[in-house]
């Protein structure tokens, strides 16, 4: 939401007359000179939109404040271009409403366009969101980082590596409105109390890591070519795409990272697969690059992969993983019931990866229990589990 600046207006009264951290408001507007706000400058307040009010007979702003319970010098902010002393019957003004519940995430289908439009409605709506493109697909399509906070504990969490997991980007979405939310209106989830670790943590989400991959097992092959012909090659003609996992060109981006990618990619398929082809060298595709490039750039501290589907965690890699991965896998199986293995037969994952690269905790995370795609019958459930355990990566 945004409001014009009057005489005497400040960041900090704002903050006081919308009740939200000062933080947020000051970074919901780094463009500006808090100690040199011109009248008529506009600031946006995270956390608010504006609803339409329409004016009864003998209303009057001082009544509609007691009657709807917002402070009066809210409504007066908000609407200063009318007459507060000649309001008439049927006129329209704006009352400024707190957001109170989430509207990103939830259990819909969700392709790489959806992702895009609630990227865009939620940096419109918390303002203080950091969005960044990390880098592009093989397609062109955004991959997008978010981060919230500007704390010394670098956390990352990231979904939909492997595009037929696509559910993993909703449950990303839906933590991270949650998120937002409890902070700018200083309330709990869980009983936990999350305005404090705006302080303490910055947490990146990079919620599509493989958009071409998701839009093709949801919306089928694509029109263009020649990407329609190569994927329809790859899929031997078949035009259901449940069981692809790869990106658009046939290469599972969950096993192109330089951890064991040549033992890995010696029993693995050795051309472009709707599974497990570990491509040509590692590190070759476009979106196993972006991620690659932005934890080397970020310098996390502890990275959570989003999979589908097990209800097990895995946490170790050649015995590189340091001494405190067990402690925090422990307390994510106690908060989501899911079972923590240390070691598996599998190399060349993005945690794989992480963990072999800086000696810090990284996990894969598989979600829920099925086939994949699990079906959003299954969402909430989902949530209720993968909540825990994020909660977890940043309090612990």
């Amino acid at each position: 939401m945004e409001v014009s600046v009057r005489q005497g207006d400040s960041l900090w009264y704002y903050s006081q007359l919308f009740q939200i951290p000062f933080r947020l408001v000051l970074d919901s507007n780094l463009a500006l000179n808090p100690n040199q706000l011109a009248i008529g400058t506009r600031v946006q307040i995270p956390g608010y939109v504006l609803t339409t009010y329409l004016i009864t007979s003998g209303e009057t702003l001082w009544g509609i404040s007691t009657k709807l319970g917002v402070p009066l010098d809210q409504i007066v902010l908000t609407n200063q271009q009318i007459q507060p002393q000649f309001l008439q019957i049927g006129q329209r003004i704006v009352i400024p409403q707190r957001i109170m519940t989430s509207f990103i995430g939830g259990q819909i289908i969700y392709d790489s366009s959806r992702l895009t439009r609630d990227l865009q409605q939620l940096a419109e709506a918390y303002p203080f969101i950091r969005r960044e493109i990390i880098g592009y697909s093989v397609m062109g399509k955004p991959i997008e980082e978010i981060r919230i906070g500007y704390g010394t504990k670098r956390i990352h969490f990231n979904g939909s590596i492997h595009a037929n997991e696509w559910i993993t980007t909703p449950i990303l979405m839906e933590f991270v409105n949650d998120y937002v939310r409890s902070i700018t209106n200083r309330t709990a989830i869980r009983g936990l109390e999350l305005n404090r670790f705006y302080q303490e943590v910055q947490l990146s989400v990079v919620p599509m890591i493989n958009p071409d991959g998701v839009d093709v097992v949801i919306n089928g092959a694509p029109s263009v070519e020649p990407y329609r012909r190569d994927v329809l090659a790859i899929n031997q003609g078949r035009e259901d795409f449940s069981g692809w996992k790869a990106n658009i060109r046939g290469v599972d981006l969950n096993n192109q990272f330089p951890a064991r990618w040549e033992e890995e990619a010696l029993r693995k398929p050795s051309r472009p697969a709707p599974r497990d082809f570990p491509g040509y060298e590692p590190l070759s595709e476009p979106e196993s690059i972006a991620i690659a490039e932005l934890t080397r750039r970020r310098d996390f501290q502890r990275a959570l992969a989003f999979h589908t589907q097990g209800k097990v965690i895995y946490w170790g890699f050649d015995g590189l993983e340091p001494p405190e991965a067990e402690e925090i896998v422990n307390e994510f199986s106690r908060v989501s019931n899911y079972l923590p293995i240390q070691y598996v037969d599998s190399y060349a994952g993005y945690k794989d990866w992480f963990i072999q690269e800086w000696r810090r905790p990284a996990y894969t995370v598989e979600l829920g229990r099925g086939v994949n795609p699990l079906p959003l019958s299954q969402y909430q459930e989902i949530y209720q589990e993968a909540l825990g355990i994020m909660l977890a990566g940043i309090y612990m």
